[in-house]
């Protein structure tokens, strides 16, 4: 059985190196001028070292350019694309097709991986992009493990999935939403607003905090739980799902060193026997359990719906 891909998401470049050593096959790094909800900033310097330090693991980069771009950023697209090709990316992670008609003309040997977060819910999108020059669709957090099956049965490209962490459950480019709730004196209030990483939108009714940030990309608002399907992965696994996304937003470099390494556990042991796996799942979550922060609660997102945000 091909073992899928694990992607992480590292939070400084001082992580590749660890994370290589926990398991990690692959990861993504990016700048919020043209990435979205990146686990870290990686400046172009960093994003060289990076390539550089994880190519010498064996391991692959992403860099991602999965923001919305409006008509001011357009001409800064073909620079940047140039310099990741230099850099000797292994993809370029897009869900603007000005990235993949850009891509076509400055670097037309560079891979793509087509990700919006949310329209990748059904085959016939997965192979559109395909044909367009994607190599790889990552598919919504929305749908579930049978949709997941079936549209790997189908795809003409590698299918990537979220396996752990929290997702974006509203983007808006503008950032005014906590100056709204505010000013409507809402139950949602603003909590820590002047904190980023410690920001929440709190609703009392059902008692969730909901992490909320504002970067160069617009307001963002996170899930109250954290996705979590190391116990769940056999479906998957036999289907061939091509990579396995952790993602490290808001979560420390420790928690992420931690969650690949069960992560990899988990793979590695369905892979050399799905019994064994069987046998060793329930430690694993619990293990994830024990490191999991008081305020984020584990789910299974919408694999099994059973999450309604």
């Amino acid at each position: 059985m091909k073992k899928p891909e694990l992607l992480v998401t590292p939070v400084t470049i001082n992580d590749i190196l660890p994370l290589s050593e926990a398991g990690a096959d692959a990861f993504v790094v990016g700048e919020q001028r043209f990435g979205l909800r990146l686990a870290g900033e990686f400046t172009r310097e960093d994003v060289q070292k990076a390539i550089d330090l994880a190519h010498s693991k064996g391991k692959k980069v992403y860099v991602a350019m999965n923001a919305i771009f409006h008509n001011e950023k357009i001409e800064e697209l073909s620079d940047y694309i140039q310099f990741v090709s230099a850099a000797k990316a292994d993809a370029i992670i897009f869900g603007d097709p000005a990235v993949l008609m850009t891509a076509r003309e400055v670097a037309p040997d560079m891979k793509l991986h087509w990700s919006t977060e949310t329209t990748g819910t059904n085959w016939f999108t997965c192979n559109y992009w395909g044909r367009k020059g994607a190599k790889r669709a990552v598919l919504a957090r929305e749908i579930n493990m049978d949709a997941i099956v079936e549209m790997k049965e189908n795809a003409e490209v590698e299918i990537e999935v979220q396996v752990h962490g929290m997702s974006c459950m509203f983007q808006s480019k503008r950032s005014l939403l906590g100056n709204y709730y505010e000013y409507q004196g809402k139950v949602m209030e603003i909590e820590n607003r002047s904190m980023k990483e410690k920001m929440f939108l709190h609703d009392k009714e059902r008692e969730n905090k909901y992490p909320i940030f504002e970067d160069e990309n617009g307001t963002h608002i996170m899930s109250p739980n954290d996705i979590c399907i190391i116990d769940e992965l056999q479906e998957m696994l036999e289907a061939g799902v091509d990579s396995f996304k952790i993602d490290g937003i808001l979560k420390s470099s420790e928690y992420i060193l931690a969650v690949t390494k069960a992560y990899r556990e988990a793979i590695d042991l369905f892979s050399e026997d799905p019994d064994a796996y069987e046998d060793k799942k329930d430690d694993l979550l619990a293990a994830i359990e024990e490191i999991q922060p008081a305020n984020r609660s584990l789910d299974t997102g919408f694999y099994f719906k059973e999450t309604v945000y």
